[in-house]
């Protein structure tokens, strides 16, 4: 098995967040497994976070997966949640099915996937059935993202917005709030909480407390796309320190 693993993402042009968590999560993961990593990105223009910018900033997709396939990248992942859910129910298996076939067109042989496919492929392996969210987006959007997340078989017994649309704004959200925020929303009878349903805004410091205080499974949506990344390279997660789905 090669020990050398080049990961590629789709970026948010004003995302600051998947390019310091996604390798923060995979670093420490080199302390306890031989397996490296080395870190590629491409990048789509998006400041605020709207349905306009967002569908403007999916037309660039294409592209990005085309540069990352030049680079022999050996998985690929978009790093924006909501810009996938906002466009329909189902639709990262239309933009997998797309990245697939622009990979293939480029000689290359990359797996892909999606940030918003990653995190209903993180609770699923977690068995999750009720969870929990907490999300940055302004309301019309966190409620897509609630009913993409139910369509897929997982019920979502509340969530909490932020209500912020500068995506820099999100980015420079202190991640330790989120445990005072979690305080506010209803965690009775569900399997999982996500702690951040956007991978832009901060949460990797604050997984484990969470999940320690709850003493349920924590996850977020940059700690789901890890998971989906590994499991995609038949890698061992056992990553302690990132929540539950970076473990099981």
């Amino acid at each position: 098995m090669k020990t050398l693993y080049r990961i590629g993402q789709i970026v948010p042009s004003s995302n600051t967040t998947m390019e310091t968590e996604i390798p923060a999560m995979l670093r420490a993961r080199e302390a306890l497994h031989p397996e490296r990593f080395t870190f590629h990105s491409s990048r789509m223009r998006m400041h605020k976070v709207t349905p306009e910018e967002l569908a403007n900033m999916n037309r660039e997709g294409l592209r990005c997966a085309a540069e990352l396939a030049d680079a022999r990248v050996d998985v690929m992942s978009t790093a924006c949640l909501v810009a996938i859910m906002a466009q329909g129910l189902g639709y990262h298996r239309q933009v997998e099915e797309d990245f697939r076939r622009i990979v293939s067109e480029n000689g290359a042989d990359a797996r892909v996937m999606t940030s918003a496919g990653a995190l209903i492929h993180g609770l699923k392996k977690l068995k999750a059935k009720k969870i929990s969210l907490m999300a940055p987006y302004m309301k019309p959007l966190t409620a897509k993202v609630v009913a993409y997340i139910e369509s897929e078989g997982i019920e979502v017994v509340d969530s909490i917005c932020f209500e912020i649309p500068d995506n820099l704004e999100v980015g420079r959200r202190d991640p330790m709030q989120l445990l005072d925020d979690m305080k506010k929303l209803n965690t009775a009878n569900v399997d999982v909480v996500v702690l951040s349903a956007c991978v832009q805004m901060q949460s990797i410091p604050a997984l484990q407390t969470a999940q320690d205080r709850l003493g349920i499974p924590v996850t977020s949506t940059s700690a789901c796309t890890t998971r989906n990344m590994l499991d995609l390279l038949g890698l061992e997660a056992a990553t302690p320190g990132y929540g539950q789905v970076l473990v099981v």
